[in-house]
């Protein structure tokens, strides 16, 4: 199947799974995961009317989009993957929001980078809620905690939360750790009210879950890309 092809595929997957929980297809953005895959791929997708997309690693994003966000600004990169603090300061100069801020040192590194960059980041707090994960705050005490210390650098635009369940066919755990990072939503939303409308949840092999539970962001790769090509 096309790249294009598989868009207009995972987009009326996205489209069917909002219909059935009652909700409106455009309350959920669809981040393509491009990692492991050239220009050429995100060129078709982008062709397909796709202008959002996923990457893990700073140097391969930096190769792969410098040039292509030079002659189509309307494209935007968000960073999914582990971020390393020494390779901050060129990720918060790359990407439109660094989803996958998993700890205090991390947001520190951030907020000062912006602070003497002058410029904003979007950022995403990732929570941990699957057992196997080794990344992400643990629970939602942590993450008010660093909702606070985010919210100390003005430049740090919070913009909500995001996490990975775990890789099984057990349906129910996969719901339990979306409504796990849905249910530390709302109590932030409570505390810190306005800053967390993306709801960055599902990915491949389990998005429309991730959907009916809530999810406003979904991360596709291999249903869209297949598998890796570089």
């Amino acid at each position: 199947m096309s790249i294009t092809k598989a868009i207009l595929r995972v987009r009326e997957r996205i489209e069917n799974a909002c219909a059935r929980s009652g909700r409106s297809g455009e309350e959920v953005r669809l981040c393509a995961v491009s990692k492991f895959h050239g220009a050429t791929a995100v060129e078709e997708a982008y062709n397909a009317g796709q202008r959002l997309f996923g990457e893990s690693r700073v140097q391969e994003a930096s190769g792969k989009f410098a040039g292509l966000k030079k002659t189509r600004p309307d494209i935007q990169v968000h960073l999914i993957g582990g971020l390393q603090r020494n390779k901050a300061k060129a990720a918060a100069g790359l990407f439109d929001c660094i989803q996958s801020v998993d700890r205090d040192a991390l947001i520190d590194e951030l907020g000062k980078l912006t602070q003497e960059r002058g410029a904003g980041q979007a950022i995403l707090l990732e929570m941990r809620t699957a057992e196997a994960s080794k990344s992400g705050f643990p629970d939602a005490d942590a993450l008010c905690r660093a909702a606070e210390k985010a919210l100390a650098y003005p430049e740090l635009a919070l913009s909500g939360l995001m996490t990975m369940a775990p890789f099984t066919n057990d349906e129910k755990a996969i719901r339990r750790a979306f409504r796990t990072l849905v249910t530390a939503r709302n109590l932030l939303e409570a505390r810190f009210p306005g800053r967390w409308r993306c709801l960055s949840m599902g990915m491949s092999n389990d998005f429309e879950i991730a959907i009916e539970e809530g999810a406003t962001l979904v991360r596709i790769g291999t249903a869209i890309f297949g598998e890796r090509d570089v």
